[in-house]
């Protein structure tokens, strides 16, 4: 079609202002986001108003002012900027602001670089400073786990499978099995913290700027630890917030595991172990009930976490450089990682504070059957048959023993004998054959004393390694963070002489 007949699309930016509709459901989205991105703004700014200078594209005087008004916005709190919905997102209300202060002179902000390298720069300083902070809570609760599990190293335990009996054990044995995936995902987050802790500055829209042919300056004054090395990727990139945000919902779904099973132990019915009345909650209805509602708190934390994953990657299943990939990432991100920051210091403050009933625990192991699988591989050594057989021939024995309301710590040779003649022919000749030390379920956990095993001895071990572990990668985070903070105290100070020119 000729271009005499068809009408021309429209160019050019907007001539009239947003329509409501969409300063509702769009640009109101954002404005609740600013408080994320409001101090890696100002950041990003004054790294930016330096960098024209440096490369003397704007003079002294020009730089000195933009600076005196970007330090003033240093020290505005978030809530208390005029961000406004009517005016677009956030860097549309700061360049408002801006000029209504200097005129024209703001727009040398613009210089070199789109709004979303901004914000792409701002999401980056305020994600490493929560990654850095929740990783550190992570390690916290971990090492809150051990500490309980040291204590409580010797308290047995009837672990399960299914909710249902399986070995004996000790409550320290099952509270480390917390603590290494604790750990785990506490390291994934902080190796991750390599990825966003990199600079997208510089990157323009998506193949850079001619104002521009060394990034690395605006990253060594923000403290980033390097720049992304494509342009575009830099700017249109969600793998790294991916993977954040997959890190942080494993570490809850961890919590949301011991959450549960603390849930159905504090339960009446097991009775092994009590919440603090700090975390628990009173019934209004009914003056007996105790709600141990700060488990329910992580466990639904949990899932909103995951629902935010899923959620994000359904929205970053589109076509490359697309807005909408990160436009919900500017919040979605930030409020996962903040729940999972509270959520890992109510852990904590739950172990710190959890009562345990051994004397419950014991009960449970003396009238349950956790001795059978020792049973069966003691039968094998002393009576030389398989495995199977032996399987097999002990099961029955509990079943009996069951319906006749005898512990499994009271089987005898005779009722082996017994079930073996039932179903081999012939007796294993362990009528008088003592095995009350076999059954005993403190003995069966002292003899675990291979590498990661219930035994006391094990258990040390793996306190000390955890503790090691945990320590060291703790120090790594603290370092992560004073070199943060570091770099932006001295971006600060080197602002705030050139706006003294």
């Amino acid at each position: 079609m000729s271009e005499t007949v068809r009408e021309r699309r429209a160019e050019g930016f907007p001539q009239t202002g947003p329509a409501q509709e969409l300063i509702d459901s769009g640009f109101a989205l954002e404005i609740a986001d600013a408080g994320f991105l409001h101090h890696g703004l100002n950041l990003a700014d004054l790294a930016h108003v330096l960098d024209l200078h440096r490369r003397g594209i704007v003079s002294a005087e020009v730089a000195a002012e933009l600076l005196r008004l970007l330090l003033q916005v240093v020290e505005i709190p978030a809530e208390e900027f005029p961000y406004d919905a009517a005016y677009g997102e956030p860097y549309n209300s700061r360049e408002r602001y801006f000029v209504s202060r200097i005129g024209d002179t703001a727009g040398w902000l613009h210089a070199g670089r789109p709004r979303r390298e901004a914000a792409r720069v701002a999401l980056r300083l305020h994600l490493r400073g929560q990654i850095v902070e929740l990783v550190r809570e992570a390690v916290a609760a971990a090492l809150d786990l051990v500490d309980r599990a040291e204590e409580h190293a010797e308290t047995l335990l009837p672990d399960q499978t299914y909710l249902q009996q399986a070995q004996p054990s000790t409550f320290g044995h099952y509270l480390l099995s917390f603590a290494y995936p604790t750990l785990r995902d506490a390291a994934r987050l902080l190796h991750e913290l390599d990825g966003i802790d990199a600079s997208p500055g510089g990157a323009g829209c998506v193949n850079g700027t001619r104002l521009l042919d060394d990034r690395g300056p605006i990253a060594d004054v923000l403290g980033f630890t390097g720049v992304i090395p494509h342009t575009r990727d830099a700017m249109w990139q969600v793998d790294g917030l991916i993977h954040v945000l997959a890190g942080t919902a494993s570490l809850l779904s961890n919590f949301s595991k011991l959450a549960e099973d603390l849930e159905i132990f504090s339960s009446s019915e097991f009775d092994f172990v009590d919440l603090a009345d700090a975390y628990s909650r009173s019934s209004i209805l009914m003056p007996q009930k105790r709600n141990p509602y700060a488990l329910a708190i992580v466990r639904g934390a949990s899932g909103v976490v995951a629902g935010r994953l899923t959620g994000f990657l359904a929205v970053t299943k589109s076509p490359s450089a697309r807005s909408d990939n990160l436009i919900f990432a500017y919040g979605e991100v930030p409020r996962a990682l903040d729940l999972a920051l509270r959520i890992s210091r109510l852990m904590g403050g739950v172990l710190r504070t959890l009562r345990v009933n051994p004397r419950r625990m014991r009960e449970e192991l003396d009238r349950g059957y956790t001795q059978a699988t020792d049973l069966a591989e003691h039968l094998v050594e002393l009576v030389g048959v398989d495995y199977r057989t032996a399987y097999v021939v002990v099961g029955n024995v509990v079943r009996e023993a069951a319906r006749a309301g005898i512990p499994g710590s009271a089987i005898t040779g005779a009722m082996i004998d017994a079930a073996a003649e039932a179903h081999t022919g012939r007796t294993w000749g362990l009528a008088d054959h003592d095995l009350a030390p076999l059954l005993d379920p403190r003995a069966i956990v002292a003899t675990r004393t291979a590498e990661g095993g219930a035994a006391p001895s094990a258990i040390a071990a793996m306190v000390a390694q955890l503790r090691e572990r945990l320590t060291e990668l703790d120090a790594r985070a603290r370092e992560r963070a004073e070199r943060h903070r570091a770099a932006e105290e001295a971006l600060l100070v080197t602002a705030r002489a050139a706006a003294a020119g």
